[in-house]
């Protein structure tokens, strides 16, 4: 018997895991694991360590990163992305992280919870402070005022 009927791949546990619990879609899990790694390049984190703290990642940590790493990604869209795939709050991402752990895609410690992602995080706020208009820019030009100054 080979390794691969063995064993489900990586993507056939993923895939697996989102018909078990629907409520997040398949590219949530892939923007996770993406936002954990822009984290750990992003705090200089050792992986290679054989010490826990040195490459652990904690949950406010994993949030600010995937914060971080939406407005990289998607811009002014991030916080319609989020909402698409009902990842709103930080709790959202803190069940996403312990999918993919109790699933053995992610690990974790001892030390780790579902509350250290609710720390009312509020990604709505974050994503349009990003994005807050000005107003030093007076865009309120009528379309028939658009069309007379166009069309003279």
């Amino acid at each position: 018997m080979s390794k691969k009927s063995t064993y489900k791949t990586w993507w056939d546990k993923l895939y697996s895991l989102t018909k078990k619990d629907p409520r997040y879609p398949l590219p949530a899990y892939q923007f996770v694991f993406e936002a954990l790694d822009h984290t750990v390049h992003r705090l200089k984190k050792n992986l290679a360590s054989q010490l826990e703290r040195d490459r652990h990642v904690t949950g406010q940590e994993l949030l600010d990163g995937v914060n971080d790493y939406a407005l990289e990604q998607f811009g002014y869209m991030a916080r319609t992305v989020f909402e698409q795939w009902g990842t709103v709050r930080g709790k959202d991402f803190g069940e996403i992280v312990f999918n993919l752990v109790e699933n053995g895609l992610m690990g974790k410690t001892e030390s780790d919870s579902k509350n250290d992602f609710e720390v009312g995080y509020d990604f709505q706020k974050t994503l349009e402070e990003q994005f807050a208009f000005t107003g030093e820019f007076d865009v309120s030009l009528r379309l028939d005022d658009f069309l007379k100054a166009r069309y003279k």
